[in-house]
């Protein structure tokens, strides 16, 4: 489950760099906004995904 997720979020990332550099180009700052938030929520949606992944663990390991 891993693999797909982590596919996703270089597409994330990838898509901010696009947005940003678009951005840039057009001097546009709702693109340089909406590219940020793109890349953060790329990272919170790793964050999440580890912290569940520890807390599955977790209470797997406390119920077996």
């Amino acid at each position: 489950m891993l693999i797909p997720i982590l596919i996703f979020d270089v597409a994330l990332v990838a898509w901010s760099l696009h947005l940003m550099e678009e951005a840039f180009y057009r001097k546009e700052f709702s693109l340089m906004l909406a590219g940020t938030l793109v890349a953060l929520a790329a990272a919170a949606m790793l964050v999440v995904y580890f912290l569940m992944g520890n807390c599955i663990t977790y209470l797997m390991s406390a119920s077996g």
